[in-house]
């Protein structure tokens, strides 16, 4: 079983993340930011990936933290539940409409951390929740997953829209990229040997 569990604890946050990248999308996540956990919950139904998050944090300030160490502790888990990455397709790609939205997102597990962020979010909030911390998600998990990370908006201009467009992008590529490939399941995919 390609299972992880981390756990991670500071002076702003108390983060607990459970995955299992053979799973079938099951998904229970509680961080206390309403929005967030909406997008994690696509995260996981749409990477077919089961989650379990639980988080507190020092909402008393903002969510900042409690997005980004979430995004921290899950990229810390899909790299410890890929062990040595032997027999995964690596890479994965979508191309994601939602309504006026539509996200492009390309990702490679490559062990080597980058973001490509070129998503216009028109308003600073979605309800209550701070725009600008949707690319602070996507740069923890990539930085701590070893991602390469591509997410480009083609177009789009309603921000809850646009968000969820590129969770469920992320998702689906995500998906690709951890699934054994039957033609190679005994190698890394990688003329290098390691990732």
């Amino acid at each position: 079983m390609r299972t992880a569990k981390v756990t991670r604890s500071t002076a702003e946050t108390e983060i607990s993340v459970e995955l299992n990248l053979d799973g079938t999308g099951t998904y229970d996540n509680q961080t206390g930011v309403g929005f967030f956990d909406h997008m994690l919950d696509q995260l996981s139904r749409h990477s077919l990936i089961d989650m379990t998050i639980r988080a507190k944090g020092d909402y008393h300030i903002d969510d900042h933290h409690t997005v980004e160490d979430t995004g921290i502790a899950i990229g810390q888990a899909l790299v410890k539940a890929l062990g040595d990455k032997k027999g995964i397709n690596r890479y994965g790609e979508c191309h994601l409409p939602m309504d006026d939205a539509q996200v492009r997102a390309a990702l490679d597990l490559s062990a080597r951390p980058f973001l490509v962020w070129n998503v216009d979010l028109p308003s600073p909030k979605i309800g209550t929740f701070d725009t600008e911390l949707v690319r602070e998600f996507f740069q923890a998990l990539a930085t701590h997953g070893g991602i390469t990370l591509h997410i480009d908006m083609i177009h789009g201009f309603n921000s809850h829209h646009i968000t969820e467009a590129a969770f469920k992008a992320v998702a689906r590529a995500l998906r690709t990229a951890v699934e054994t490939d039957p033609r190679k399941s005994d190698a890394v995919p990688s003329t290098k040997g390691a990732l």
